[in-house]
């Protein structure tokens, strides 16, 4: 088929995923949707062993594309996050259910959704120059994508609570001392690595694999779905506060919010 947002390329074995938007690969309705119907395809496709999950151009993803959340905040400032969310809970849910590794290749910035995006992949290679940024409650949300089930368990309470309140910009080597990433490569040797960790576990007991995927989802995500459902939930909500317009309005215009408290 014809790909609108994303780039889907299938070669000795790997299946590539390349996200392909303005505005660092932001997510929308379209891309969502078309990301959905490309994990399925490699998760098909027999011959597909590991699939990488990257962006186009100097982004991994932004997160939700907010531009089109304020084209469409009258009359209901939440249809938008009804719909994304819905979508973007169907991805980390075929992410970590697919039975076969999932790397999310980040070569460049990601924030919010994208954040959810990678942490659900199986393992995160990251660009030296790469940054990561919770985005949500900088804008009067909350995180969604399971994104407060899954970084909790990569970096403590703690940090993920200092993530969510704090909300800074985090650089790729703070990230694999988080524990968000499991390696961090210089730009120019970053494709390489992509490559030889790919090439690795194309070769592997890939049904070993898939049994222990299944399991670690067992002992530890079994709550996956209850988690994104409460996400999901609160997302909308959050999305009917003025805090939310507020911090979406400042975002795009640039400036500095006002947020009061309603």
């Amino acid at each position: 088929m014809d790909w609108s947002t994303l780039i889907l390329d299938k070669k000795e074995g790997k299946g590539y995923i390349k996200l392909n938007r303005p505005n660092y690969n932001s997510l929308n309705l379209e891309m969502a949707n078309e990301l959905i119907q490309a994990l399925e395809n490699c998760c098909e496709d027999e011959n597909v062993k590991v699939v990488i999950l990257t962006g186009s151009g100097n982004g991994f993803c932004s997160g939700g594309d907010l531009k089109t959340a304020r084209e469409s905040e009258n009359p209901d400032p939440s249809d938008y996050w009804k719909h994304l969310t819905r979508r973007l809970n169907r991805i980390i849910v075929d992410i970590r259910y697919v039975r076969k590794p999932v790397i999310a290749a980040i070569n460049g910035p990601v924030a919010g959704a994208g954040m959810s995006i990678a942490a659900a992949c199986d393992l995160r290679i990251a660009k030296r120059s790469a940054v990561f940024k919770q985005a949500w409650t900088s804008v009067g949300l909350v995180p969604d994508g399971a994104w407060t089930l899954l970084i909790p368990l990569m970096v403590g309470m703690g940090r993920a609570s200092e993530l969510v309140f704090m909300d800074s910009v985090i650089s790729a080597e703070k990230a694999l001392d988080m524990g968000l990433v499991n390696a961090v490569f210089n730009d120019e040797q970053f494709d390489r690595n992509v490559e030889a960790w790919a090439n690795k576990l194309k070769s592997g007991p890939t049904e070993a694999f898939a049994r222990a995927k299944e399991l670690l989802n067992e002992s530890m995500l079994s709550l996956l779905e209850a988690q994104l459902s409460r996400e999901r939930r609160e997302i909308v909500t959050t999305a009917l506060t003025s805090d939310y317009l507020e911090g979406m309005h400042s975002f795009l215009e640039k400036r500095k919010p006002s947020f009061k408290g309603e």
